[in-house]
């Protein structure tokens, strides 16, 4: 009956107000374009800002920002010239993963080619397949035209890798061996610790050794970054060069699809830096996106995952982050303080976020 009353002219200004309302909370209720990067790699973040913010997609500007990343060898974990392996070699892990396609590209242990980020999208562009390892993927990358083959070491990883073989080769990834001399070549021991039927003279490396000396700030990082770009599509990117004095031939959690990484336009997505051997072996990103999916707010999400992991292995140390496709981000770490880094349309510069185990 009141309807009826009023003039049409204020009808249609009730109307034309409720319809901004409802715009303005729909435009309020999303913060995107928007980058999210673990650790401060502040550069990096700018770099997918820069692509994103001038109307690139969420894929080309997780790769700008990668690739950054790797120029300036990151904390000195990621790209060319940082940490060394066993033998003294700099290899490389990437993934990229576009959230709308649920397309992936990746490489594992690619050797002469600095590229990771860059090797890992054209494998997504111009194969059907998701992952290529050791030289083959650096072969199929210098035939996309990344240059190569180039020595992945800097003067930095050799004197790092000196220093350790100074050191004994200590501290490293065996376990239940017995080396013939301090560093190597190893042994398996049975269970009474001997090796060939006899007692050996070397000492016996043991299974029990608290992981947090094997990874830190400084011995393991990966960037992982999500990006959701203008129109709401969602990608996420990867790239490291592993753990310090790996084990040659070893692959992390950086170029495994829903470990290191994860992104669904649905959604949202997720990163994740740490302890890769324990990490990956419970996925947490995609734990953190179906999580999400089932109506669990980013905070909770990262928690979950964490505590998931933490309840197996209490020693080990990782982080995640995590994004709705709101634009809605937060994170959740054990074992170290973890610091992640974030770029929005209503931030002047990067700003840094920290999150306490």
């Amino acid at each position: 009956m009141v309807a009826r009353n009023l003039p049409i002219t204020l009808l249609f200004l009730f109307s034309s107000l409720f319809a901004m309302a409802v715009g303005l909370e729909m435009k309020n209720s999303t913060n995107y374009p928007i980058v999210v990067s673990t650790w401060p790699f502040l550069e990096a973040v700018r770099a997918a800002w820069r692509a994103v913010d001038s109307g690139l997609s969420a894929v080309d500007a997780v790769v700008e920002g990668c690739s950054a990343c790797e120029d300036l060898r990151c904390d000195g974990t990621v790209g060319p010239g940082g940490s060394p392996d066993e033998n003294g070699e700099t290899t490389i892990d990437a993934l990229v993963m576009d959230g709308m396609t649920m397309e992936v590209g990746a490489v594992a242990a690619m050797r002469y080619v600095k590229d990771g980020i860059r090797a890992a999208r054209l494998l997504m562009q111009h194969t059907k397949h998701t992952l290529l390892v050791g030289e083959k993927a650096s072969a199929f990358a210098i035939s996309m035209g990344l240059p190569g083959p180039i020595d992945l070491s800097s003067p930095e990883s050799k004197e790092k890798w000196t220093k350790w073989r100074e050191d004994s080769c200590q501290p490293n990834f065996w376990k239940n061996v017995v080396p013939a001399d301090s560093c190597g070549p190893y042994q398996p021991t049975d269970n009474t610790g001997l090796t060939n039927g006899a007692c050996s003279k070397a000492s016996i490396f043991g299974s029990i050794e608290y992981r947090s000396s094997l990874f830190g700030l400084r011995s393991h990082d990966t960037i992982s970054m999500a990006v959701i770009d203008k129109v709401g599509h969602i990608a996420v990117g990867t790239s490291t060069n592993g753990a310090t004095f790996k084990i040659p031939g070893r692959v992390g959690d950086g170029p495994i699809a829903g470990s290191s990484a994860y992104a669904d336009d649905e959604v949202g997505a997720c990163g994740a830096t740490g302890d890769g051997d324990i990490m990956m072996r419970f996925l947490p990103c995609y734990q953190v996106v179906e999580s999400m999916r089932l109506g669990m707010e980013p905070k909770l999400a990262a928690k979950d995952a964490i505590s998931r992991i933490a309840r197996k292995f209490p020693d080990f140390v990782g982080a995640v982050i995590a994004i709705d496709k709101k634009g809605a981000h937060a994170g959740a770490c054990h074992g170290w303080t973890f610091q992640y880094s974030v770029r929005s349309s209503d931030m002047d510069d990067v700003e840094v976020f920290t999150v306490l185990p």
